[in-house]
C-alpha cells in the first residue's frame, strides 16, 4: 500500500501543476512571453492541458478510491 500512496502524492503534485498552468484569461501566451500570434499552436497546448488534467483527475480519485479499501 505504500506504493499507492506515493503514487497519490505524485499524481496530486501533477495535478496541482496542471491546473496551475491553466492561467484564467490570458492563457499560456503571457506565461511564456508571446502575444498570442500563434492561435493555433496555442490552442492546441491549451487542449492538451484541459486533457491532461481530466485524465490526472481520473486517475487521482481512482487511486483515493482504492485506498480506502481496506
Amino acid at each position: 500500500m505504500p506504493i499507492l500512496t506515493i503514487l497519490e502524492v505524485v499524481v496530486a503534485s501533477l495535478l496541482i501543476i496542471l491546473i496551475l498552468l491553466q492561467m484564467q484569461g490570458s492563457g499560456l501566451s503571457s506565461a511564456f512571453g508571446g502575444v498570442g500570434e500563434f492561435y493555433r499552436s496555442k490552442r492546441s497546448i491549451e487542449k492538451f492541458l484541459i486533457g491532461a488534467t481530466v485524465v490526472t483527475t481520473i486517475a487521482f480519485a481512482t487511486i483515493s478510491l482504492l485506498l480506502l479499501v481496506p
